[in-house]
């Protein structure tokens, strides 16, 4: 067989032994409740928003100031631990440990920068922003999506498509389709019994 048959019958199979996900009705139902938790959950933040914009005191004391700091700093570092034990076993739930550690790291440097202006520790907060979480938040971000794009690179090549990864938001959740996000000059045929099993949106 030539390298385009054997992509090709690696694909037929792919459809015929990986169903989509979606086609199962509990999965499509939990999928639609999702949706309306995420939708309902941004209309009520945002009205949140506006309420704590009008209510909130301009200064305010706290009195639990070391355990707040403390508390995220400890956060961090069960990140980096979590971080580095998934990727000394080589575990996928990495991608998630590296979301979470950059999110506290850009959630430590926010606080600090936003508690600390128009104070003497500001320079502080801005070279340590700077210098540490910044960087560091963006080599966990960089690093969970290459992770990802090497899973899709994999997915794709076992599916029979070839060409680059596409970017990630035009890839399907499920890798279903996923020949359509690719550039057309890099599609190939479209097998009828994917198209065919692809639940509506």
């Amino acid at each position: 067989m030539t390298h385009d048959e054997r992509r090709e019958l690696a694909r037929a199979l792919a459809a015929i032994d990986l169903p989509h996900p979606l086609l199962d009705p509990v999965l499509r139902r939990r999928r639609r409740i999702a949706l309306l938790v995420m939708t309902a959950c941004c209309v009520a933040l945002a009205a949140w928003i506006a309420i704590l914009l009008q209510t909130l005191p301009g200064r305010y004391t706290s009195s639990d100031w070391r355990a707040v700091w403390v508390g995220l700093d400890i956060a961090e570092l069960l990140g980096f631990a979590a971080t580095a034990w998934a990727a000394w076993h080589e575990r996928q739930i990495l991608i998630f440990f590296m979301i979470i550690t950059g999110t506290l790291l850009l959630c430590d440097a926010w606080f600090d920068l936003a508690l600390s202006y128009g104070s003497s520790g500001f320079t502080d907060s801005i070279l340590s922003a700077v210098l540490a979480e910044f960087p560091l938040a963006f080599l966990m971000f960089a690093g969970a999506r290459r992770l990802v794009r090497v899973t899709v690179e994999t997915l794709m090549e076992l599916r029979g498509n070839s060409g680059p990864v596409p970017p990630l938001w035009r890839i399907p959740l499920f890798a279903d389709g996923l020949g359509e996000c690719l550039p057309a000059r890099l599609r190939t045929r479209a097998d009828p019994v994917t198209a065919g099993n692809r639940p509506s949106s």
